[in-house]
């Protein structure tokens, strides 16, 4: 079976949320009056509610720090699944795209799961069509499914493992090692860098995330060449060019410690521009430049921003508090299929976690 690139810049038959859409739907920039007067609003009806707010690095730094100051957590898609789940809160607020939703709800049936606003989504999710996604499955029976967290319940529900960044190179040089064959989706970058580092058998879906996927290895080499001092830390949904010229490649939570840890004095970060709000915080002393995409331009995709991540904002956060809506449903018979592959990574991550632990305080798993 043939995958073609999902065409992000248009909405598709089902509605699903162009780019064009999302940018329009993008809250606009709040005075700090506005932003403070907002954020005692939603601190407020966060108590009142027994709510938490789950808010991932790339989302609006006043989210990520309402987060942090309400007893919330901002962290990799991995922590928040981990954080949803374990935390006392009957509702759980998820800032972010839809999918960290839909893990929320997966793991959390019980409690009920909000978003500022369900359509936002992923050019990963939007580019793995659940039916066309089934047909790969069905053609390939002798491999383990193996899918990024960046995909749709139904997707999950067909899989035999769930990953993220911080936890892929892990898991599938596992499988390797027991000699089993990877059926991999949705990203291709990201699958062909754990495919080099494990030598793993890997069938690959043809996904890419809108923004990483805009980073260029040649405008990447002379940014270099004006910062010879700058440490380049690359996240492994970036296009190979990219990563070869990596000093660190690694999930959300591993570039930022990789800044926390490090000793240079400037690093050039190829991700969502968003992470750069609380690398600031953890380490204020140190130059920080956002690696270069294809163009600040009208024809600019994403301008290393997620436009779907840029959807998120207090005033609709607050929005959703008061009216208890929009929320997040999976299927049950998805949800409970999809669970199982969840699980089976986090279970994978723990056992190895109490071999070797490796936090860093604010930061989260690495």
């Amino acid at each position: 079976m043939e995958q073609q690139l999902f065409d992000y810049t248009k909405q598709d038959a089902a509605g699903a949320c162009s780019t064009a859409h999302a940018w329009a739907k993008a809250p606009a920039p709040l005075t700090p009056a506005q932003t403070a007067r907002l954020a005692e609003r939603a601190a407020a009806l966060l108590k009142a509610q027994n709510a938490v707010l789950v808010a991932h690095y790339y989302v609006d730094g006043a989210l990520q720090d309402l987060a942090l100051a309400t007893g919330g957590i901002v962290s990799d898609s991995l922590e928040m699944a981990r954080f949803g789940r374990d935390h006392a809160a009957q509702t759980l607020v998820v800032a972010g795209v839809r999918f960290m939703g839909e893990t929320a709800k997966i793991l959390s049936p019980e409690k009920r799961v909000l978003m500022p606003d369900l359509d936002a989504t992923c050019s990963l999710d939007l580019g793995c069509p659940a039916d066309d996604f089934a047909a790969f499955c069905d053609a390939h029976p002798d491999r383990q499914v193996v899918v990024y967290a960046n995909t749709s319940a139904a997707v999950k529900a067909r899989a035999d493992w769930m990953v993220t960044s911080s936890c892929a190179l892990e898991i599938v040089a596992d499988l390797h090692a027991k000699g089993q064959k990877i059926l991999w989706a949705p990203d291709r970058h990201l699958g062909r860098y754990i495919q080099e580092e494990t030598g793993a058998d890997m069938l690959m879906w043809n996904g890419a995330c809108i923004v990483h996927d805009e980073f260029k290895g040649l405008e990447l080499e002379l940014l270099r060449e004006q910062h010879p001092g700058a440490l380049i830390l690359v996240h492994p949904e970036s296009p190979k060019s990219v990563v070869a010229q990596a000093d660190v490649v690694g999930s959300t939570s591993a570039l930022i410690k990789a800044v926390v840890d490090g000793t240079a004095p400037a690093y050039i970060v190829a991700t969502d521009n968003g992470i750069l709000h609380r690398m600031r915080q953890l380490a204020p002393g140190k130059l920080l430049i956002e690696a270069p995409t294809a163009g600040n331009s009208a024809t600019c995709k994403s301008c290393a921003h997620c436009p779907w991540m840029a959807m998120n904002g207090l005033a609709n956060l607050v929005d959703c508090l008061e009216s208890g809506q929009p929320q997040i449903h999976v299927e049950e018979d998805i949800r409970v299929k999809a669970q199982g592959c969840i699980n089976r990574m986090l279970d994978f991550v723990a056992a190895r976690k109490k071999a070797a632990s490796g936090m860093t305080p604010g930061i989260g798993a690495a």
